[in-house]
């Protein structure tokens, strides 16, 4: 994955699996129908609510990866009383269950788009754009991101349950992480599905405008056709030019904005 200077090198799992999807048009893993092992439960919400949270909220991000569009945050706030999620049905008798949104399909991701604010008490959808993501650093962007989401849920969270080993919401939030919480937690698991569909939509209303560059079908992921439009024609408004894939385009290499690592203020230069 490209580099972005002056950053942690979060790594982003999450965005090969995007672009592997782009490439082949189906999820990284097939999600499958009904009870598999994979399907996300309430235990993580049940245990912090047995310690007192009223409240609890799951956070997931998608597009840390992409070379072009914002990353995008969902905070989805689990309804009052027993977490049962809703279920799609499968092939015959089967049913789809909610769980990561790499594991389903897009028409799934769609479906459960289309329920899921009706289950939850409340969801949210923050954004970092390209231009604040290459001024301030992918884990300052995430961070700026998920305050934005949780500051516009409807009843504060007394905790949040964060998709990942590393958190990048911090203070003033009390932030519980969770390794592959997208697959066990059904709060994480909303919000993975309902910040994907968002992003998703969003990156294929800008495909018109750039219909080389297919953000349609790869999100902004470096699928081929992307890679082949940004070697002709080079970045569009909405990629991010402080990442090292400009490095190996000669013709646009000059454009890459690189952050001084030592300056508090997050001033980029121009090389």
């Amino acid at each position: 994955m490209p580099r972005h200077d002056g950053d942690d090198m979060l790594f982003d799992t999450a965005g090969a699996e995007a672009a592997t999807e782009a490439a082949t048009g189906t999820p990284a893993q097939a999600a499958g129908d009904g009870p598999d092992g994979r399907a996300a439960d309430d235990r993580i919400e049940r245990e912090l609510r047995d310690a007192g949270a009223t409240w609890v909220a799951g956070v997931d991000e998608v597009g840390r990866g992409a070379w072009a569009g914002p990353v995008v945050v969902c905070a989805a706030l689990a309804p009052p009383g027993p977490l049962a999620p809703p279920e799609l049905p499968g092939r015959g008798d089967r049913t789809v269950r909610l769980t990561d949104s790499k594991l389903l399909t897009a028409a799934h991701r769609e479906a459960f788009a289309e329920v899921l604010p009706g289950w939850l008490a409340g969801h949210a959808i923050g954004e970092s754009s390209p231009a604040e993501i290459d001024e301030v650093g992918m884990t300052e962007a995430l961070r700026r991101a998920a305050h934005r989401a949780l500051a516009a849920l409807p009843y504060r969270p007394d905790v949040v349950i964060l998709d990942g080993g590393h958190d990048f919401v911090r203070s003033p939030w009390r932030v519980r992480c969770e390794v592959r919480a997208d697959r066990r937690s059904v709060t994480v698991a909303a919000a993975s599905v309902l910040a994907k569909v968002h992003r998703d939509r969003l990156m294929a209303a800008l495909a018109p405008e750039h219909p080389e560059f297919a953000f349609d079908a790869n999100a902004g992921y470096p699928s081929p056709e992307h890679r082949r439009a940004l070697a002709a024609l080079g970045p569009t408004p909405h990629h991010r030019l402080s990442w090292s894939y400009l490095d190996d385009l000669p013709r646009w290499r000059h454009l890459r904005k690189r952050r001084d690592p030592l300056a508090d203020s997050g001033q980029l230069t121009l090389l």
